[in-house]
């Protein structure tokens, strides 16, 4: 998202889709560190040390200095392995239940939490959690599950185009289906995107049993719906940098933070804080793993303010703890909802490929 007014630098764009990465496919790359040649495999029991292997999402990036100071603190070699998107990594740990491929693992979010919770993944770690943390805890499993982060897709609008067009931007998901913003909207595609997965969410949370016919009043009025949040942003959103033709994207709350232009303190986009359905993210200790000691350490340095205040601009999440610091540019533009819609991943996991099934019925009546 980092990105001028008129123009998009190469930088910015790998800023952007970084962003976008925490919950968007992609192939397992190799670890993102390098294995100890120790054969020790973990620490005695109750001790901390040792290697520690934290199974993440593809977007896990932390500072290596932050990774390296906390190596030397407590004596642990930290491993990472990514493995593809927030889904698949989900997936991944279900099916490897019996074998665990690490200690702890990071990245699964409340849309994905009960299937693993349900499968016994997890193993019970409650750690103290930071001031403002427990509003984000499970309802069901947070015995298991620690928040770590959170973020919320949102509706985003190109303020500059309506200004110059003199015409009031939408606010909330109704104005969406309003002839004033009819070819205006883009949107990635539930089925083939996690982005597009939580607008349909948001609209399930707002419409209810209703909201096949929201989304038929959608594309009644243009939408346009692309493969993945990268099409919606970069190919078509009139603010993405490829020159698109629509104004109204899904995003996520933080993009206006990175849409200041130069010179200036003023953000050309901003998110309908009305729109907007919340994702956190957890860590949890692996039943099973070789070093759950080790495992439990790095939930709690995690949990720490300096991992907490490098999380906006590490891996454009909000931090969970009030205590974290985050940069002015998000205190001033990355403005988090209030009253963000709420689906509970218990109905998610037990309607998830009902509500796909009817959504892709509808877009491609």
């Amino acid at each position: 998202m980092l990105r001028r007014l008129a123009s998009l630098s190469i930088t910015s764009v790998l800023v952007l889709a970084a962003a976008g990465c925490s919950t968007m496919g992609g192939d397992d790359p190799e670890p993102t560190a390098t294995e100890p040649n120790s054969s020790t495999s973990g620490s005695a029991e109750g001790e901390v040390g040792g290697k520690v292997v934290l199974v993440s999402h593809e977007s896990f990036n932390l500072p290596k200095k932050l990774i390296a100071a906390f190596e030397s603190e407590s004596g642990i070699d930290l491993v990472t392995r990514a493995a593809g998107d927030a889904g698949t990594l989900t997936a991944k740990l279900s099916l490897t239940k019996d074998n665990p491929t690490g200690d702890l693992a990071f990245g699964v979010d409340n849309t994905f939490a009960s299937r693993p919770l349900g499968e016994g993944v997890f193993a019970a770690y409650e750690p103290t959690l930071p001031a403002g943390a427990a509003e984000f805890a499970l309802e069901e499993g947070a015995e298991m599950l620690t928040p770590i982060d959170v973020g919320h897709v949102c509706v985003n609008v190109d303020t500059t185009w309506f200004d110059k067009q003199s015409i009031e931007p939408p606010q909330t998901l109704a104005d969406l289906a309003d002839p004033t913003y009819q070819d205006l909207f883009v949107t990635p595609g539930a089925s083939t995107s996690s982005v597009g997965m939580a607008f349909l969410l948001s609209t399930i949370a707002e419409y209810g049993d209703d909201w096949p016919d929201y989304w038929t009043s959608l594309l009644d009025n243009g939408t346009k719906v692309v493969d993945g949040w990268e099409d919606a942003y970069f190919g078509d959103f009139t603010q993405g940098g490829a020159k698109g033709a629509r104004p109204i994207v899904v995003s996520y709350d933080s993009s206006p933070a990175f849409t200041v232009s130069q010179g200036s303190d003023e953000s050309s986009t901003a998110a309908l804080l009305d729109t907007c359905f919340r994702q956190v993210e957890y860590a949890g200790v692996l039943e099973g793993a070789a070093n759950p000691a080790g495992a439990e350490a790095v939930i709690d340095w995690l949990l720490t303010d300096e991992v907490q205040s490098a999380l906006p601009t590490a891996m454009y999440v909000f931090p969970v703890s009030d205590a974290a610091e985050v940069p002015a540019d998000w205190a001033k533009h990355a403005v988090q909802p209030t009253a963000p819609l709420l689906v509970s991943p218990t109905d998610i996991a037990a309607n998830r490929e009902q509500w796909l099934t009817e959504w892709t019925d509808v877009v491609t009546r």
